[in-house]
């Protein structure tokens, strides 16, 4: 098997904080290796001008070279060889529950699904099904590297990976509103007196800043019942979950101060906000 190049991997504008400093080194490759194969799946899903179709087709083959990489099959000449070949390393070597991997790649279907029938989340039900699959799988491969496993752990887990994928939705409402993309559940639409009309023009009257407050109620709620998951995870991983716990909560209090203006505005982090975050995680 030849060995894996870091300048093989297409560089993308996020930043990665799982492969920060506070990344126990043993399992820096496994972390990485883990992130570029979500982050592949999702651009496939997500970016450029590709059809549904295209992109349906793309992560079906995607998930094919999963599947072989999952079966130790040489991965060389694949499409993707340069996301393979560090994962099925990591498969190998850490046992990884491969079905979760498969779960991203059912959440990344079906966003293109409700993209192309421009549809939302009828309920609440939904909305959290979806994250089940888009985010909990990976709270999961995560404490499986860490050797955390027991069910009050992955109940804490699924909550914070929950929570921060909200945090992402009511983040970037304004941007995934014009791409045909809405997260607000229908029935928390309805019961606070707004529709995905309404939100895609921007209005921000009493009706969506109630929704809006509604959402960062029921998010920051969820954040605090998986929070002391922090307290299990041991050595610097547990410190970096504090730090994304405290980023989550940190992005989120910009949310609730925007209020409905979050329907025009992407809120930010900036260097205070950083400071802030570190004290907090240091006082958890």
């Amino acid at each position: 098997m030849p060995p894996f190049r870091a300048d093989a991997a297409p560089r993308h504008y996020e930043n990665f904080p799982v492969a920060s400093l506070l990344c126990p080194p043993q399992l820096k490759a496994a972390v990485v290796a883990l992130y570029h194969f979500a982050r592949t799946a999702d651009d496939l899903a997500d970016e450029g001008s590709a059809t549904a179709a295209q992109r349906l087709d793309a992560l079906n083959r995607y998930r094919a070279q999963l599947v072989q990489a999952a079966l130790g099959h040489p991965h060389e000449q694949g499409e993707w060889a340069w996301v393979f070949g560090p994962l099925q390393a990591a498969i190998m070597r850490h046992a990884l529950p491969v079905d979760l991997l498969h779960d991203l790649l059912d959440a990344f279907v079906q966003d293109v699904d409700m993209t192309a029938r421009q549809a939302n989340y009828p309920d609440e039900v939904q909305l959290l099904n979806y994250c089940a699959r888009s985010a909990n799988p990976v709270g999961r491969l995560l404490l499986h590297l860490y050797g955390v496993r027991t069910p009050q752990a992955l109940a804490q887990s699924d909550a914070i990976c929950t929570a921060l994928q909200l945090i992402n939705f009511w983040q970037d409402c304004s941007v995934d509103l014009g791409r045909s993309r809405c997260y607000f559940p229908a029935d928390w639409m309805r019961q606070c007196g707004t529709d995905i009309a309404t939100l895609r023009i921007g209005t921000a009257g009493a009706s969506e800043q109630a929704l809006i407050a509604h959402c960062v109620q029921h998010t920051r709620q969820l954040m605090a019942s998986g929070s002391p998951l922090v307290h299990l995870v041991p050595g610097r991983a547990g410190w970096e979950l504090r730090l994304v716990v405290q980023g989550g909560l940190r992005i989120l209090e910009k949310v609730e101060r925007l209020g409905a203006q979050v329907l025009r505005q992407r809120p930010r982090l900036y260097a205070p906000d950083y400071v802030v975050m570190l004290w907090r995680a240091l006082r958890m």
